[in-house]
């Protein structure tokens, strides 16, 4: 593990953000691990560090963009402050009708770069429906940004995706559950 990637693992270890227990992930898995982004982000001296270490890899990478776009709730407080940081246009996607879209005004002009900016990742179906908004409207999706892909770098997208973690905690179906984590009192804490 890299001198990053262990300070970011504290990071969220330091501000109860990675749990233990039983949890279902928004994706309908379970796992013996969560992580709770919103715990993270009520310590903006951290927002403001991973924001930092993100948008250094991002750059690193030579990837160029205009506007961050987050999908809410996980991406909104990580994608404010990237664009904050990189001094773009900043503007997220939110759910209507259980389908993410762009509302309060929000456009995309032709051509526009656009970086999806999203918290924890496990099978990428918020960061998919963003990339589609993207389309839909003529834009152009530069990257995706993560803190945490749990995917370890197995989900894959159709553009560019850098993270400050990679990790693989284990996940099973609602059918597969584990007896010592089936044991164990599930929750479902949102992200």
């Amino acid at each position: 593990m890299s001198n990053e990637q262990a300070e970011v693992l504290s990071i969220f270890t330091r501000t109860r953000a990675l749990l233990q227990g039983h949890f279902v992930l928004r994706s309908g898995l379970h796992s013996g691990h969560y992580f709770q982004c919103a715990q993270v982000c009520q310590h903006m001296d951290a927002v403001e560090r991973l924001a930092e270490l993100l948008l250094a890899k991002v750059r690193s990478a030579g990837i160029v963009f205009d506007t961050v776009l987050a999908p809410a709730m996980g991406g909104l407080v990580i994608g404010q402050e990237v664009a904050r940081q990189a001094k773009v246009r900043y503007i997220f996607a939110e759910k209507e009708n259980n389908v993410l879209v762009l509302r309060r005004g929000f456009t995309l002009r032709p051509g526009e770069r656009i970086l999806v900016v999203e918290d924890v990742v496990t099978r990428g179906g918020r960061v998919v429906e963003c990339l589609e908004i993207v389309r839909q409207a003529g834009g152009n999706t530069s990257a995706v940004a993560m803190l945490v892909d749990r995917s370890a770098g197995t989900t894959r997208f159709t553009v560019p995706a850098v993270s400050l973690l990679e990790l693989s905690f284990p996940t099973y179906a609602a059918d597969a559950v584990p007896a010592e984590l089936a044991s164990i009192p599930v929750q479902k804490p949102g992200s």
